[in-house]
């Protein structure tokens, strides 16, 4: 029966608008309803063909046009379709087609039907979209759209008006950060590293007894000595009790005692260093008060804090027993962790090369002519020829001439006689020299040195030079007086002494001096010694990595010296037998050049080392595979393998070594003190084939000297040694 027909008839003659209108249907076709709706609301339809059924609507009171449209679309959504706007018109569709098809964009369902189809992105401040993606979805209906898009932190939902309406109000509330936040309580007694020592300990007591009870974050803030402490209000409440209470002021106003062992740093320069600094930063708290009666109390009040504070050094055991107000230890603590660092090495390669070149000729004819009636004739050009003629006037022995041979051809001469009487004897002697001599010299030291220490290598040896002597002419009444001589023994060989400063990035300043001494001539202790030296003090900026030329010397000498008769020496040709000449040219060239390498981790010590041992050692094995030893037998010495080496000398991986002390805290012991949880000692790795060198790897922890605490006073808080927390290299690090 269909009464909709007879009920808009009414409504429809009433007047030229559309009054009340009361829907009452059973089984009927719903493109009926749809017509019926299009002309009590005046919208146009487009209905998908897939669209088709039978509805019943019964209606007890008048609707008006929009709670018309409003039951309409309830309609459609019991039946499984959607109403999409599309343009003047709405599309009736399927619902499994209306998240894709159309949709009003960017609306949350506020003021709408609630059974129209809209998408709306949510904008997500505190929550992850992603984590909200699963708690949402089942509220969503399959044919719904539900996404996250983490980039922007935003969810995507495509939904009927209402739904979405829904669970705006659900992300609204999920999002809400509630009452967790993050408080800082600065402290003014206690240490904050100490503060959250105790507070972690407790949490972590609290969360074993009860997992699931709410816990509180707690961070130190050690530049500031403010302690975060993060969780809901509740719990940083009771929190920030607890630390106000641990921020109480010491009853013994003189401070403690800490020892505090030193990683890297020296403790004999770092004592006094501390000490000035406790100065300076108590005289600059008392000088900055404003008023002049504030001023004299901070003054008085700085002066007696930097009377109570005492920095000694154990040479022994490299710690530092440090007396001081808890404010005072708190700023000498965070100077001892910047400055109690691992420094890098530098690897410094020096390359000295020179190279000479000696070319000499020599050409010369030497004669004499002797007769006992008639005089003598010479012409002696070389001086060795000169001198063995004296030897033979003096002595009268002819072998005494033989001195006049010397390097080259020497061609010789004759004596002539008439019938035993004596006639007229000649001697002709002809030199001729050519000599060429190569000098190739390269020594490259290496040396590696910390950062801003001075180092130096010396290889060479001792030569005694002259330096003075006595010899007596007359003989005293006591006797005779030995003469005597003073020997004074110098260094000759190589030295290389090397201060790197590395800078910020890898530049590397260097103060270098080098020196390089050999023997030239003469004998070791006699007057006449001769040295070659060469020197270079220099102070250069580098890269690390990077061959610079630091010096040289490029040198050329030519020296032509031709010795001959006057006037005969001139005769074309013929003047050749009046002549000697000698040629020589020396040509030298001398460089030095340096070459830094920035060791900052082990990985990188250990490939330069394995390197230079492996260059070594190969050396020796090429010589023990030529030959054994000569006349006695056995092989030649050879170095172990480096990886052998290391796994015969280091401690099997079953010793455990001993742990580095651990923070000791008396009963009484104020809760001001620091002492940070130390870290273990770990082992020495078991060696490995040694890679190039990579990322940086955290050094292991020295084992400090054991401390008999026995002898130690009450309040004394043993600290171990601790580097900064911070995993990169901090600001103005090098």
């Amino acid at each position: 029966m269909r009464l909709l027909p007879l009920a808009l008839a009414a409504a429809l003659f009433a007047g030229s608008a559309y009054a009340d209108v009361t829907l009452n249907l059973k089984d009927a076709e719903i493109n009926t309803l749809i017509s019926t709706v299009s002309e009590v609301t005046g919208k146009n339809f487009i209905v998908d063909p897939r669209v088709k059924g039978k509805v019943t609507v019964i209606s007890a009171t008048p609707m008006d046009k929009k709670a018309v449209y409003e039951t309409f679309l309830a309609v459609l959504q019991v039946q499984g379709f959607a109403a999409v706007p599309a343009g003047n018109a709405v599309k009736i569709i399927p619902e499994t087609n209306a998240r894709s098809d159309a949709g009003i964009a960017n609306r949350n369902g506020a003021g709408m039907p609630l059974d129209d189809v809209v998408t709306h992105v949510f904008a997500l401040q505190n929550v992850s979209a992603a984590q909200l993606v699963p708690i949402l979805r089942p509220l969503v209906p399959q044919w719904g759209h539900l996404a996250a898009y983490p980039g922007n932190n935003m969810l995507v939902i495509s939904d009927r008006a209402g739904n979405v309406a829904r669970l705006a109000d659900i992300i609204t509330k999920l999002d809400n950060g509630g009452d967790r936040d993050i408080e800082s309580v600065p402290l003014e007694n206690a240490a904050a590293a100490e503060v959250v020592r105790i507070l972690t300990t407790m949490i972590q007591q609290n969360k074993q007894a009860d997992p699931t009870a709410s816990t509180a974050t707690v961070i130190a803030d050690e530049r500031s000595n403010a302690v975060l402490v993060g969780g809901d209000k509740t719990e940083r409440a009771r929190i920030i009790s607890i630390i106000q209470r641990l921020d109480s002021p010491l009853k013994d106003n003189d401070g403690a005692t800490q020892v505090v062992y030193l990683r890297y740093a020296s403790a004999e320069n770092l004592a006094p260093i501390l000490e000035g600094y406790a100065q300076q930063a108590n005289t600059s708290a008392s000088s900055s008060s404003g008023a002049p009666a504030a001023s004299s109390a901070a003054a008085s009040s700085g002066n007696s804090a930097f009377e109570k504070t005492r920095v000694l050094a154990d040479k022994d055991t490299n710690a530092l027993v440090i007396t001081a107000p808890p404010k005072t230890m708190r700023q000498i603590r965070n100077v001892i962790a910047q400055l109690d660092i691992q420094r890098p090495q530098v690897l410094v390669q020096a390359i000295i090369a020179e190279v000479s070149v000696t070319r000499s000729s020599q050409l010369g004819l030497d004669f004499a002519v002797y007769n006992p009636n008639g005089g003598a004739a010479a012409s002696i050009l070389d001086s060795a020829t000169l001198s063995a003629l004296t030897s033979v006037a003096t002595t009268g022995n002819p072998l005494a001439g033989l001195g006049a041979i010397g390097q080259g051809i020497n061609i010789g001469g004759a004596v002539i006689q008439d019938e035993g009487r004596s006639g007229t004897s000649f001697a002709v002697l002809l030199k001729a020299l050519r000599s060429d001599g190569d000098t190739n010299v390269l020594s490259t030291p290496t040396l590696t040195s910390l950062d801003n220490e001075e180092s130096e290598v010396s290889v060479g040896q001792e030569v005694p030079f002259l330096s003075g002597s006595y010899s007596n002419s007359t003989t005293t009444s006591s006797g005779t007086v030995n003469p005597f001589q003073t020997i004074e023994r110098k260094d000759v060989g190589l030295k290389l002494g090397v201060t790197p400063q590395i800078n910020e990035g890898n530049s590397v300043k260097l103060k270098i001096k080098l020196e390089s001494s050999s023997v030239a001539s003469g004998g070791a202790g006699t007057a006449n010694l001769v040295t070659n030296k060469r020197t270079i003090t220099n102070t250069v900026n580098v890269d690390s990595g990077q061959v610079l030329v630091l010096g040289g010397l490029t040198d050329d000498n030519l020296n032509d010296g031709v010795s001959g008769v006057p006037l005969l020496s001139s005769i074309p040709v013929l003047g050749n037998l009046f002549k000697s000449r000698s040629v020589s040219k020396v040509k030298r060239n001398l460089m030095v050049f340096i070459h830094p390498t920035i060791l900052r981790t082990k990985d990188e010590g250990d490939f330069y080392t394995q390197r230079k041992y492996d260059s070594v050692r190969d050396i020796q094995v090429r010589a023990a595979e030529k030959s054994k030893v000569p006349l006695i037998g056995g092989s030649r010495i050879v170095m172990p393998e480096l990886e052998a080496y290391i796994r015969e000398n280091s401690a099997p991986s079953s010793v455990t070594p001993p742990p580095a002390p651990r923070a000791y805290a008396p009963a009484a012991a104020p809760a001001s003190t620091a002492a940070p949880a130390s870290e273990p000692a770990t082992g020495s790795p078991a060696p490995t084939p040694i890679p190039p060198p990579a990322a940086a790897a955290a050094p292991a922890a020295a084992p400090a000297a054991s401390v008999d605490r026995s002898k130690l006073a009450p309040n004394v808080l043993v600290i171990p040694a601790e580097r900064p927390s911070t995993s990169t290299a901090p600001a103005g690090s090098r």
